[in-house]
C-alpha cells in the first residue's frame, strides 16, 4: 500500500514538473517587444538562439517577421547568456544583436554615461525609404544610412554605460561596413509593422518612445532623431540641428552635439569652416515625444561631397562618435 502511494506520487510530481517545464517553454510577448527584445528578457542574445527561435514559430510571426500580441511563441531550447546582473551591480559587457554578429558583443568601457537613457530613432524606414540618392545605377536609401548611423550610435553610447532603445529596427541589417547599403523595407518599430500613412507612421514612434520613457526610471532621458536631407545636386550642406520650440533640454543638447562637430571640423579641416546650425522646428515627432530631443540632418544624399559623409563607413562612424561626444558633454553638464 506504502509502496503504491509513493508509486502514484512520484508519477503525479513528474506531471507537475513535465507541465512546468512545458509552461516555461512558452511565452507571449509584452507591446512593444520584437524578436530581440522578447528574447532578451529570458536570457536569449546569441543569433543561434534567434535563429532557433525563428525556426520552431516558423508561420506565427507577422509578414514582417513581427511578434503578435497575445500570441504564445515556443522558446528556444539552447543555453541562455548567463545569469543576470545583480541589482546595482555594473555590467561589463552587453550583447546585442541588432548590431549583428560581427558588432553584437559590447565591451563596457567606461561608466560616464551611467545613469543617461537614450531614445534612437532613425527616419523613414518600412515603406517608407525617405530622400532617394543615386549612383550610377545605384538606389541610396535614406532610411539605410540613417540606421546604420544609429546603430554606430547606440553601440557606442553602450560603450559608455548608457542604457540605450533603438526604436526602429531591422532584424537581419547589423551594423554594415560597405559603402553602398542594399535597401530593403523589413525595418519595423519594435516589431510592429510600420504604417505607410505618415502622420500614422510618426505617431506610432512617438508612442514608442512615450511607453518606454514612462517605465524607465533614470532622470536623463534624451531622444536622438536622424536624417538625411535630399536637395539639388550643386547643395552641399553641413550637419543641422533642430529642438522642439520653447525646449530649454532640448536646445542644449541640440548645441552640445553642435559644438562637438565644430571641435572636430577645426581639428580634421581646419581650412574648410562649419556652417551647420542649431534652430527650433516644429516637427511632429519634436511635438510629439516626452523627452527632451535633436534631431539632426546629416547631408544631402544628392551631392557628391556630402555622399562622402555618408557611403565611407570610417565616416559614419566618425559621425555616430562625434553625437556621442556631444551627448556625453550634455549629460555631464545636466545639473
Amino acid at each position: 500500500m506504502n509502496i503504491r502511494k509513493l508509486f502514484l506520487f512520484a508519477f503525479w510530481t513528474g506531471c507537475c514538473l513535465t507541465s512546468t517545464l512545458y509552461a516555461q517553454e512558452r511565452a507571449k510577448p509584452k507591446k512593444g517587444e520584437g524578436v530581440s527584445t522578447f528574447l532578451q528578457r529570458f536570457g536569449y542574445t546569441s543569433r543561434a538562439a534567434q535563429k532557433e527561435f525563428l525556426e520552431i514559430n516558423k508561420g506565427k510571426l507577422t509578414r514582417d517577421g513581427g511578434l503578435i500580441l497575445g500570441r504564445s511563441y515556443r522558446l528556444p531550447t539552447g543555453k541562455k547568456s548567463g545569469k543576470k546582473a545583480r541589482a546595482g551591480s555594473r555590467k561589463t559587457s552587453v550583447v546585442e544583436p541588432l548590431f549583428g554578429p560581427v558588432y553584437q558583443n559590447v565591451s563596457v568601457r567606461s561608466h560616464e554615461l551611467d545613469g543617461a537613457c537614450l531614445y534612437l530613432v532613425s527616419g523613414h524606414g518600412g515603406p517608407d525609404p525617405g530622400a532617394i540618392g543615386k549612383v550610377g545605377n545605384r538606389e541610396l536609401h535614406e532610411d539605410e544610412y540613417a540606421y546604420d548611423i544609429i546603430l554606430r550610435l547606440g553601440r557606442a553610447l553602450m560603450e559608455k554605460g548608457a542604457k540605450v532603445h533603438i526604436i526602429i529596427q531591422d532584424e537581419k541589417d547589423g551594423i554594415r561596413d560597405d559603402r553602398y547599403l542594399s535597401n530593403s523595407d523589413r525595418e519595423t518599430c519594435l516589431g510592429q509593422t510600420i504604417p505607410l500613412d505618415q502622420i500614422a507612421r510618426l505617431q506610432q514612434r512617438c508612442d514608442a518612445i512615450n511607453r518606454l520613457t514612462y517605465k524607465d526610471k533614470e532622470k536623463y532621458k534624451r531622444a536622438i532623431f536622424i536624417h538625411v536631407d535630399s536637395r539639388g545636386r550643386k547643395d552641399q550642406v553641413d550637419v543641422f540641428f533642430y529642438h522642439s520650440p520653447g525646449s530649454k533640454l532640448g536646445k542644449r543638447l541640440a548645441e552640445n552635439i553642435h559644438k562637438t562637430f565644430e571641435r572636430k571640423y577645426d581639428k580634421h579641416q581646419p581650412n574648410r569652416g562649419f556652417r551647420g546650425t542649431v534652430s527650433e522646428r516644429s516637427l511632429y515627432v519634436l511635438k510629439k515625444s516626452n523627452p527632451a530631443a535633436a534631431f539632426l540632418e546629416l547631408g544631402n544624399l544628392q551631392n557628391e561631397r556630402d555622399r562622402k559623409r555618408l557611403v565611407i563607413p570610417s565616416n559614419r562612424q566618425a559621425l555616430a562618435d562625434w553625437i556621442c561626444q556631444g551627448i556625453i558633454k550634455d549629460f555631464k553638464g545636466k545639473q
